[in-house]
């Protein structure tokens, strides 16, 4: 089979070629994807020999996965692969004592929480597409829940207004921000939005 026949292929058939047997296939989908997630990578830990090392990582996770015949296929390989290089990277901060500590009061801006790095043209369609995702999320909660959350942080309302105008103790609306983010967390993890914060 020759390049240019591999260039036809979709995602999930060099997958199912690789899982054939056929190596080529494989080097076919790394060659496909190599530059998006190397770039996202290098771009958050803006060191080389680390990009390198979590970019290896990422693939040897991508055909553990192949392998061991548990990769579902959804249409979604590259997602599933920036996934598992995000995840390294939080893992990577986290190690080294680099990640900002998130605080967990109600009032944090869960969309502004983190910044790892300095924006560009590719972070801030990250950013943009971390929005509409969190705007899904905030669509899917309770209504008590998202009406705090919108007032909030859509709105600009301190606690004392939102309190006034949805008739609850500052407290209660307090306790509804708590459970609207920590449901937004869940509910980013059952729906496999990749949402880089």
């Amino acid at each position: 089979m020759t390049n240019e026949s591999f260039n036809t292929l979709s995602d999930n058939e060099l997958i199912q070629g690789y899982k054939d047997g056929n190596c080529a296939c494989f080097d076919a989908l790394l060659a496909r994807y190599q530059a998006k997630v190397y770039g996202y990578i290098f771009s958050v830990v803006k060191d080389k020999d680390v990009a390198d090392d979590i970019f290896q990582d990422t693939f040897f996770k991508v055909v553990a996965t192949i392998n061991m015949g548990v990769y579902k296929d959804e249409n979604k390989f590259v997602h599933w692969v920036m996934r598992i290089a995000h995840n390294l990277i939080v893992d990577y901060f986290r190690r080294n004592n680099k990640m900002p500590m998130v605080p967990n009061r109600p009032d944090g801006n869960v969309i502004d929480t983190l910044k790892l790095h300095d924006d560009n043209v590719e972070q801030s369609l990250i950013r943009q597409q971390t929005n509409i995702n969190i705007r899904k999320l905030v669509r899917m909660l309770p209504p008590e829940q998202r009406r705090v959350v919108i007032l909030r942080h859509y709105g600009k309302c301190d606690f004392k207004d939102i309190a006034a105008r949805t008739g609850v103790s500052i407290n209660t609306a307090l306790g509804r921000m708590r459970y609207a983010i920590i449901n937004l967390r869940r509910l980013a993890q059952e729906h496999n939005m990749y949402i880089e914060l």
